[in-house]
């Protein structure tokens, strides 16, 4: 069976990343490169991963780029991209060289205005992105779910996936509001989901395995066995479990799937949305 990870990060920790990592996420004050990655990944079954952008810059890419092309278990990039920039097309076009550059990605959940991605030079950024293949990853919370919408309704035809399930607040079991957006959602073929980032919204120092069993009936029903992709969102999910402890809790709850689903769910997904080789 084929395992990717479709979501973690890399990075040289500098005090400029101090503006989301805070005391509480001490642990994350340091390098994380592919070197320290490979070997959670080789212990834990998975033959390679989707690297995703942590800062905002054209350096970014780069960076990932270098490593994706000194490590063969890199398989794809997600990086960042201005998709309100007046020179998108030519910028895009140029970046299409680079074969392991899958899509882009821009940290939603972190504008002022929530309803940014239903600007009008946004949407048009978006509507850029298939032209040249490319896919696009959702980085919102829960608020922004109604935006989200809009934004599928204008691009029918672009591969969107929507990451960490869109940080319900598993902490305090709050799932209605979420859980009735996300319904919404349904029949948008081209959403797929990551199944990423839970450990981080859970009570870090508390969580069980039952705590995210609601949250995945939603997600499983919502998207279907073919629309789900694992994702570790290593190194961040060590504020609250190890690499593995992250598998394990997706291990245990598709147990009960066919093979073929678990397949698609490790594996197969992850390699048809971002045409993975």
């Amino acid at each position: 069976m084929l395992k990717i990870d479709s979501h973690q990060h890399f990075w040289n920790y500098t005090s400029d990343m101090d503006s989301w990592i805070n005391d509480e996420m001490a642990v994350l004050r340091n390098d994380f490169m592919p070197e320290d990655l490979r070997p959670l990944l080789m212990q834990s079954g998975f033959d390679g991963c989707v690297a995703v952008q942590a800062d905002q810059s054209p350096e970014e890419n780069n960076f990932l780029l270098k490593h994706a092309e000194d490590n063969d278990f890199i398989m794809g990039v997600v990086g960042w991209v201005d998709l309100r920039a007046e020179d998108l097309s030519e910028q895009l076009s140029e970046l299409s060289r680079h074969k392991k550059l899958k899509g882009f990605r821009h940290i939603l959940q972190g504008e002022e205005d929530r309803a940014l991605m239903l600007q009008p030079d946004f949407l048009r950024g978006i509507g850029e992105l298939k032209k040249h293949g490319f896919t696009y990853d959702v980085l919102i919370y829960p608020d922004q779910l109604q935006y989200l919408l809009g934004m599928l309704k204008a691009n029918p035809g672009q591969p969107f996936v929507l990451d960490h399930i869109a940080k319900p607040d598993i902490k305090n079991n709050s799932i209605g509001d979420w859980k009735v957006r996300l319904e919404d959602l349904k029949g948008f073929d081209n959403l797929y989901c990551k199944v990423s980032g839970m450990v981080t919204e859970a009570d870090w120092k508390n969580w069980k395995q039952e705590d995210f069993i609601p949250y995945l009936d939603v997600i499983f029903e919502t998207f279907g066995a073919d629309r789900v992709m694992f994702g570790s969102d290593w190194p961040v999910c060590l504020v609250a479990a190890s690499y593995a402890e992250v598998n394990t809790i997706l291990e245990t709850y598709i147990s009960n799937l066919s093979l073929n689903e678990q397949e698609l769910f490790w594996g197969g997904n992850a390699v048809k949305f971002y045409n993975l080789n």
